[in-house]
């Protein structure tokens, strides 16, 4: 029985992590040992490790939506007390805003003492201009007022995750409500609940050939040669993403919970891993609640809640790059921020991290948001994106901790907290 556990370990943990660093060395060997061609190029590169990756990251996708409304649902329905769901509701919004404010505010100290963009030569820039160009910026009105479906299948059709998540609560906290009186269409959710967790298992055990494949082409198509022009602006948002991680969300757990946060990192490194592979937050929820019961003694009433609720509105690593950015541009163009400036970049990119889909490369989109909110050039952004898909990959590791530790706060203050289970899977 002991050799059967261990193999499920290693299924569930080791081989995601072992697919990434091989798919690594194997990009890296791609890059720079075997010479360009149609058998690397088009065959290999862009054919079979772009489809087996790309196939990997689309069936992730086709469960999200359902998965997100269901865990939702189920997760809003099972906490059964309405004034319980909303304290739990609160202290997790007020937590994933707090967190994302003084993320940005981390990311902006750390750009203004690194200074990523004095001295770069804006000239080739301008000629990423019109990849830039077809980002549309959406308003602050229109991302309030977006929040609201006005037709819930429309949303769920499209992948609207916000509109979802607001008509899944609504749904959820009527259930609880009436009880019994809806127990057919409560029963409902929890069995298809069930069988959305069950297909995601059965997605999840291709996922180390989907890392694998998904980290070759990255490393195979970009080597190391492309991080050299904007080194600065890559380590300062790195630098920000490892504060807020090992700082602040540690900090917080110690503070709030009282546990070991090395046996949490310890115990949590194998969804940071995956989540860095695959650079959406969305992929990641099945993992994150299944590792929060078994290896934290979280209870899945607490994460089925506040976790697909984190992989919208929490996007803290996304905000710490929309920061640094912020920085990188108006030194490059020669634009000075005032203080105003600042609060105004702080208070746009919480609000645009909050409607931010968990799906890579996303976060550039608001960027232009953000950029617009104190008149810098979005050509700039045309420069990031050279490079956007590994500190994607990192924020978004970043990200899904900081959905791990309010779902481990919360459930602490909600005694929904088993400290044995994550003592001994510490251990």
């Amino acid at each position: 029985m002991t050799d059967t556990k261990k193999k499920k370990k290693l299924g569930l943990t080791t081989t995601i992590f072992i697919a990434l660093l091989a798919g690594a060395a194997f990009g890296i060997f791609l890059c720079y040992v075997v010479p360009s061609g149609h058998v690397k190029d088009d065959i290999l590169v862009e054919g079979i490790l772009f489809v087996i990756g790309q196939g990997f990251i689309r069936l992730m996708k086709m469960l999200v939506v359902p998965l997100v409304f269901c865990s939702l649902v189920c997760g809003s329905m099972s906490i059964g007390d309405t004034k319980k769901l909303g304290t739990v509701g609160v202290r997790t919004l007020i937590f994933y805003l707090f967190t994302t404010a003084l993320a940005v505010t981390i990311a902006l100290s750390v750009g203004n003492m690194i200074n990523p963009g004095k001295g770069l030569d804006m000239s080739a820039v301008k000629s990423n201009a019109t990849a830039v160009q077809e980002m549309e910026a959406t308003s602050l009105t229109d991302t309030l007022l977006n929040i609201i479906p006005d037709n819930p299948i429309g949303s769920l059709a499209n992948g609207n995750m916000l509109q979802i998540i607001v008509f899944a609560l609504i749904v959820g906290i009527i259930l609880a409500k009436l009880g019994d009186r809806t127990e057919t269409v409560g029963n409902f959710f929890s069995q298809f609940n069930d069988i959305m967790m069950e297909m995601t298992m059965m997605v999840m055990s291709l996922a180390p050939i989907g890392v694998f494949c998904l980290i070759s082409r990255t490393f195979a198509t970009i080597g190391f040669s492309a991080f050299i022009p904007l080194g600065k602006y890559m380590i300062g948002v790195i630098v920000a993403l490892a504060i807020q991680c090992f700082v602040v969300y540690l900090g917080l757990l110690k503070i709030f919970t009282g546990l070991n946060p090395f046996k949490f990192i310890k115990n949590f490194f194998p969804v940071m891993a995956f989540a860095f592979s695959t650079a959406t937050s969305n992929a990641t929820i099945p993992l994150s609640i299944d590792t929060l019961a078994k290896k934290m003694g979280v209870s899945k009433k607490i994460s089925s809640f506040t976790i697909p609720l984190g992989a919208t509105i929490n996007m803290d690593g996304t905000a710490i790059m929309q920061g640094v950015a912020v920085v990188f541009a108006a030194q490059a163009f020669g634009i000075h921020l005032t203080i105003v400036d600042y609060i105004t970049v702080i208070g746009t990119a919480t609000l645009a991290s909050i409607g931010t889909a968990g799906v890579p490369s996303v976060g550039l989109v608001t960027l232009t948001m953000v950029f617009n909110s104190v008149g810098l050039p979005v050509e700039a952004i045309g420069l990031i994106m050279g490079i956007d898909r590994i500190l994607d990959m990192t924020r978004t590791a970043v990200n899904i901790t900081g959905d791990a530790v309010c779902t481990t706060i919360v459930a602490h203050q909600n005694k929904a907290l088993d400290r044995e289970i994550f003592n001994k899977s510490g251990e």
